[in-house]
């Protein structure tokens, strides 16, 4: 066999060939991926649901209403929990992007009188042993039972009623900052909520 001499047109076809095959690869797996990963996504919304939710015996998935507001870059959506058709608390998902790194996703549960029910953080991007502490029960509990009309979100520090997390007040700042969001369009599509 002779040895084939290197030119650019035949560098030119390889390289054609490794890219057509690359993306064929690429393409095959985002193929195969996309469905698992859209159920399981899926399902940490259900698990959440049925944190942040009184007991509820409808589908919220199915009902969730989708709203622009400036407070948000996405729609925040709004999940209504039904009991026997009667509704029994409402979920929202608030975010901010002033996390220490970032966006703070985290999905607010209200109960009929707009006191929070529960809150489930749903992404974030905080210092591993600092900031990731909102996730926490010492942290989430000083939420429960409380009305954001009369309870300030804000940490102490800044003049409001949250105990932040040790070192990681912007954590806690981008924390209340959600949910204040969350409350905000709570009212907003609820009115006599407030």
């Amino acid at each position: 066999m002779s040895k084939k001499e290197s030119t650019f047109l035949n560098m030119i076809i390889s390289l054609f060939a490794i890219t057509i095959i690359a993306g064929g690869a690429l393409g095959f797996i985002n193929d195969v991926t996309e469905g698992p990963i859209a159920k399981a996504k899926l399902e940490r919304k259900v698990n959440a649901l049925k944190q942040v939710l009184p007991e509820f015996n409808n589908n919220p998935v199915e009902l969730v209403k989708l709203i622009k507001s400036d407070k948000a870059k996405d729609s925040i959506e709004i999940y209504t929990g039904m009991m026997d058709d009667k509704p029994i608390g409402t979920a929202v998902i608030g975010s901010s992007e002033k996390g220490y790194s970032g966006l703070v996703k985290i999905m607010v549960g209200f109960n009929l009188d707009a006191s929070i029910k529960n809150i489930v953080v749903l992404e974030q991007k905080e210092t591993p042993g600092l900031g990731t502490k909102m996730k926490g029960e010492k942290f989430v509990r000083q939420f429960r039972g409380k009305k954001p009309s009369e309870f300030n979100l804000k940490p102490i520090k800044d003049g409001g009623d949250v105990d932040a997390i040790s070192g990681a007040t912007i954590s806690t700042r981008a924390f209340g900052e959600a949910t204040q969001m969350a409350y905000d369009v709570f009212v907003e599509t609820n009115p006599s909520k407030n």
